[in-house]
């Protein structure tokens, strides 16, 4: 009986089937790739771009950064916590988009995945001042924030900006944060949305995680911590 043509007379697989393999063996790898990198990003951490310069001298423009979704849950916020929220009310306009065809799929592909950071265009930084029930006021605009009537001493802030920029009071509801940029006199923050839907406080909701690591560039890479840890708003002033 004569041999199949696609059997080599030596046994060994032919070049099409050796190809065919490495292929198999590539389009797993990748898979599995993405994969893990989706479960990391749902359930672990997220990477994300700084756009502007509205948290310096903590985050600068350009910086990556990485946020753990282990905050708001199962961990509680904290006041001084560094988050990264959803644009709750257009806070950002959107912009159009600029892209097209085969990169704007990848690109989205990519981003939904974790392995490029998320498009900064729908999601803001910024620094937790007051949590739920909290009262934050400002009475001179050349003073400091008081949360609970208690003067909270902020050294994140920039030097020379002014730890409150404009007298205000909000009564922080359930379920909403305050939050503001440490770059206070450059960061359109809950004091320049106070006219909008939630009189400039961002749910809980849309807190997709807590800032702790710069990982790029390479010169500014390490943590970013809580310098309250868990104090209460009398221990931080």
């Amino acid at each position: 009986m004569a041999s199949s043509s696609d059997a080599p007379a030596d046994g060994k697989p032919s070049a099409g089937r050796r190809a065919w393999g490495w292929a198999k063996e590539f389009i797993l790898v990748v898979v599995s790739a993405l994969l893990l990198s989706l479960v990391i990003k749902t359930f672990f951490f997220q990477s994300f771009y700084i756009p502007s310069p509205s948290m310096e001298p903590t985050l600068l423009e350009g910086d990556r950064i990485l946020v753990t979704k282990w905050r708001p849950d199962p961990l509680p916020l904290r006041r001084g916590d560094v988050v990264v929220f959803k644009d709750p009310a257009h806070w950002l306009g959107y912009p159009d988009a600029d892209e097209s065809g085969v990169h704007r799929v990848a690109k989205d592909v990519l981003t939904w995945t974790g392995l490029l950071p998320e498009d900064a265009g729908e999601h803001l930084v910024k620094r937790v001042v007051g949590l739920p029930g909290d009262v934050v006021e400002c009475t001179d605009p050349d003073g400091n924030v008081t949360v609970n009537g208690a003067e909270v001493l902020e050294p994140y802030t920039a030097p020379g900006s002014r730890p409150c920029g404009i007298e205000f009071r909000v009564d922080v509801p359930e379920g909403y944060l305050w939050v503001m940029g440490d770059n206070r006199d450059d960061s359109a923050d809950s004091r320049a949305h106070m006219g909008d839907p939630g009189g400039g406080t961002v749910p809980v909701a849309n807190v997709v995680g807590t800032t702790f690591a710069v990982v790029w560039p390479f010169d500014r890479f390490g943590g970013v911590g809580n310098p309250f840890g868990d104090q209460t708003a009398s221990e931080q002033g």
